[in-house]
């Protein structure tokens, strides 16, 4: 009984906005059909006239508020956020607006979305309303006929086999709705969202914004670690060097005591602002990295408070710029597995072939993680994808935790 019970409640469930989504199908792909086909067909015809351009520009135009009423419908009742094409350019003059719009892609596809939206939303409004009513008339069939033709009638193998077979289709509706739901969310994921190059323009231009970002902010930490620790060390340095000279200036006898407690000061204090400028450098670029990560990634792991096996491939080298990232990417991960884990060992692998590098690192800890979930996946995400990386999660509760970074080796 409990097994049934939980094998229940993994069973997808069918949507309001699912059942609405198809309800509505008919009636919405019918107009849009309408609507693609007449332009498409008006177009041809008053291509040879004057009318023509015109007529196909304003129905482009159309085709693009379209095309937002169905991102937002298939938003609100299905639950897929497709994200909104970017907005027309707008150059000087009128003859270089209508070529604009003429060879606008978005607008294309909207038609195309309607055009196959048709047989969709017929195939959906059966689904939703013929299946069911098919159903019920079968599970009903013997009251029916008997409904229609009074007077005695036995009950034969018709009647016996329409109610099975009614209640298997009646059982068979939220399989299809769930499927046609599918194929609606991939069919406007495809057409009604922006393609792919300005998908591409747009990645590129939150990537550059979140590398902007990040470097100012690194410059300004940099900057103020600068001003707030090393100009105060060698401002204390020099002030020891200062009463060091005062006490060789004394006209008396030097106090060799006091001498050597200042230079003794002097050569810590210079010893700490080494060390302190050598940590501001690291934080730049990692002297570690000079070797690769063949050399880096196991120094690295040393440092760790929880055990880490380590596994390379390294068979190609990447660019300077990716090394870098794949080497903050492990110590993050790193860091987060002795933060936040409570795990007992790790491994951590690294592969290099084919111009895709891949680091993995697995942790018998809590599980849980996510990105977004306040342990810095979030950023890291956003700095891998400036660099064309990609970052995945999979963190189910009491773990195991596996978080693994693809980028190319070659930007």
């Amino acid at each position: 009984m409990r097994r049934t019970a939980v094998e229940r409640r993994r069973l997808p469930a069918v949507r309001r906005g699912e059942t609405a989504f198809a309800v509505l199908g008919l009636p919405l792909g019918v107009l849009g059909g309408v609507y693609a086909v007449a332009v498409l067909y008006a177009g041809v015809l008053l291509s040879l006239t004057v009318l023509g351009l015109p007529f196909l520009v304003a129905a482009l135009l159309g085709a693009r508020r379209i095309g937002g009423l169905h991102r937002w419908l298939v938003g609100r009742l299905l639950g897929e956020a497709v994200p909104a094409p970017p907005p027309l350019p707008r150059p000087s003059g009128v003859l270089a607006r209508g070529r604009v719009v003429l060879t606008d892609p978005v607008a294309w596809r909207v038609l195309l979305y309607l055009v196959l939206r048709l047989p969709l939303g017929a195939v959906g409004f059966l689904a939703a309303v013929g299946l069911p009513l098919g159903a019920l008339w079968l599970v009903g069939f013997p009251l029916w006929l008997r409904l229609m033709e009074p007077g005695p009638r036995p009950f034969g193998w018709l009647d016996l086999g329409a109610i099975p077979v009614g209640v298997l289709l009646l059982a068979a509706v939220p399989a299809v709705l769930r499927a046609l739901s599918r194929a609606n969310r991939a069919l406007a994921r495809t057409l009604l969202g922006p393609v792919r190059s300005q998908q591409r323009v747009r990645e590129l231009e939150s990537a550059r914004a979140t590398l902007l970002a990040e470097n100012t902010d690194r410059l300004r930490r940099l900057e103020r670690d600068l001003h707030d620790g090393t100009q105060a060390q060698l401002v204390a340095l020099a002030i020891t060097l200062s009463l060091a000279d005062d006490a060789l200036l004394d006209p008396g006898a030097p106090d060799l005591g006091r001498l050597r407690t200042l230079v003794d000061r002097a050569r810590g204090q210079t010893d700490d602002t080494i060390a302190g400028l050598r940590r501001l450098t690291r934080g730049i670029h990692p002297v570690a990295l000079d070797g690769g990560l063949a050399e880096a990634l196991p120094g690295l792991t040393a440092t760790s408070p929880v055990p880490v096996a380590v596994r390379l491939d390294l068979r190609e080298r990447p660019d300077e710029v990716i090394e870098r990232a794949v080497y903050f990417c492990a110590a993050e991960l790193l860091t987060n597995v002795a933060k936040h884990s409570d795990a007992r060992s790790a491994e951590l692998t690294a592969r290099a072939a084919d111009g895709r590098v891949r680091l993995t690192v697995r942790d018998d800890g809590r599980g849980g993680a996510a990105i977004g979930a306040g342990t810095g996946l979030a950023g890291l995400a956003e700095r891998l994808a400036a660099v064309d990386g990609v970052l995945r999660v999979d963190s189910p509760t009491g773990g195991p935790t596996v978080v693994s970074a693809e980028l190319p080796c070659r930007l």
